[in-house]
Formats: C-alpha cells, sequence, structure tokens
C-alpha cells in the first residue's frame, strides 16, 4: 500500500463524521488537509466545527486548512479551492462527503428540503469536481472519491423516500460519468458505500438514536476503506462502487470486529445500510 504523505485532500463536510475520519487517516501519513464545510461554531445535535477538527487533524500528524464554505454556491467552492492551491501548491484528492439527508416520502417532502439535498449532494459534488478539476490533471495520482451508494433502478430504493434517493444517486452517476470522462487525464473517479449503519449524528438523530448507534460500525471502517483506495494508482483504478467491508478484505483485513460499537455483538445484529 501506498502513502499520503505530502499529499493534499480538499474534504467536503469534514467538521465531523465519516469526513473527519478520512481526514484523520491522512494525517497520520502528514497529508494536508482541506476542511470544507459550514459549522463555524458548535451545534447542539451536531458536534464539531471546522476548528475543532483541525486541531484533531494536526494533533494526528497532518497540516490543516479550516474554510468555512457553503458548497451550494460555486463562487464559494471557487475561492476555497484558490485558498487551498495558495497554502499547498495544488489538490491531489477531492473528498466529496457533504451531504443533507432526510428520509421522507413525497408527501412528507417540502420543496426547501429536496432543493437543499439537491444542490448539496448532487450539484455540490460536481461544482466542487469542476473546481478541483484543473488542479487534479497537474496531480501525481489523483483521485475523486464520492461517499454515495452503487447504482441499482430497483424501485425498492426509491419507494421509501424518493428525494433522497434521487440526490445520492446524483453523486454516484458523477461517479459513472466523470470516471470516463476524466481517465485521459489519469483521474481517478469512485465511490464509497458503507455496508452497514455508521455511528455519526445522523444516524443517531435520524435514524433511531442510541439503539441505532448501538448497532451500527464506527467512522473508521470507512476511513480505512478510503486510505486503501486512495493510495492505489488512479489509473488501475477508476469507475468502481466500492463497500467499506468488501475493501478492506481485499488488504487483508478479514476481522472487523474492532470497527463495530459493541465489538461483542454478533455481525448479523448490525443495522444494514438501507441502499445495500
Amino acid at each position: 500500500m501506498g502513502t499520503l504523505k505530502d499529499k493534499t485532500l480538499l474534504i467536503t463536510g469534514a467538521s465531523r463524521g465519516i469526513g473527519k475520519a478520512i481526514a484523520l487517516r491522512a494525517a497520520k501519513d502528514g497529508a494536508r488537509i482541506v476542511i470544507v464545510a459550514k459549522t463555524e461554531v458548535p451545534h447542539d445535535r451536531l458536534p464539531g466545527t471546522i476548528y475543532s477538527a483541525a486541531e484533531e487533524i494536526e494533533a494526528a500528524g497532518g497540516q490543516a486548512l479550516p474554510l468555512a464554505v457553503d458548497i451550494r454556491y460555486e463562487d464559494r467552492v471557487a475561492a476555497a479551492v484558490a485558498q487551498a492551491v495558495e497554502r499547498f501548491g495544488g489538490i491531489d484528492i477531492l473528498v466529496n462527503n457533504a451531504s443533507a439527508i432526510q428520509l421522507t416520502p413525497t408527501a412528507d417532502t417540502t420543496m426547501k428540503r429536496f432543493d437543499l439535498m439537491h444542490q448539496i449532494n448532487t450539484r455540490g459534488t460536481f461544482v466542487c469536481s469542476q473546481a478541483c478539476l484543473p488542479y487534479l490533471q497537474q496531480a501525481a495520482n489523483p483521485h475523486i472519491l464520492m461517499l454515495s451508494p452503487p447504482l441499482n433502478m430497483t424501485p425498492r430504493w426509491f419507494a421509501p423516500h424518493v428525494a433522497y434517493t434521487m440526490a445520492k444517486y446524483g453523486m454516484s452517476m458523477c461517479v459513472l460519468g466523470m470516471a470516463e470522462e476524466f481517465r485521459p487525464f489519469g483521474i481517478a473517479v469512485n465511490a464509497l458505500w458503507p455496508r452497514t449503519a455508521i455511528a455519526t449524528a445522523a444516524v443517531k438523530n435520524i435514524l433511531g438514536g442510541d439503539q441505532s448507534i448501538a448497532h451500527s460500525r464506527l467512522p473508521a471502517i470507512v476511513a480505512d476503506a478510503a486510505y486503501a483506495i486512495l493510495c492505489r494508482s488512479g489509473r488501475d483504478c477508476s469507475g468502481n462502487f466500492f463497500i467499506d467491508d468488501a475493501v478492506l478484505r481485499e488488504e487483508g483485513i478479514t476481522d472487523l470486529r474492532h470497527y463495530q460499537v459493541d465489538p461483542q455483538k454478533d455481525v448479523n445484529d448490525l443495522l444494514p445500510d438501507f441502499f445495500l
């Protein structure tokens, strides 16, 4: 496996959860992390800010540039990319992790929430990929990684929450198209998705509280899988829809109990992700 030492990663939604976990794993190698997220002051239900994440990243051995950015606005994304390039000299890796979620049926989904999910998930992914593209083209082993599910047109993945599925699948469609579009540049474009529920604020607040957390895996499993992907040669690894534990098994990691919130639970007692 390679290393992310001296690589510059721009990670959206890196102030908490999976995004921060990916940042911390890269920081262990001495990577440079551009934290692109909105949270500047602590939130009651969403712990962590761009500044607290930066402190953790630097304590882990990396360099951090915290930037308060709402990725719905392309001018702010462009400004953030410019600041990242000015500070670190370029961008090697883009992780499109930022996402909005609401698991409601059509009648209960307001258009404000519909717009938010599509503006952050699909549009935000496209905007960030577009803005980073010129610098990724100059990188030695460039990667774009989306935190989005494998595409599956079976109706049961849409019916319970059409708006959310459309927004997340929009991210995955970017993988499908950009992997082929960017292939001549040697830019890898892949998706990564968890096999089970992950112990994040979203799972606790939306999917069932502490009971759901107890049947989840830790964000570290996604971070370690992302690390393995990002260390691979981009020219030989693009257009894939990876699942976290399958990636780790490819790396020879078969005992995954330490990734569970409760290592004593049987793997069959874990909550499966609702897109798999």
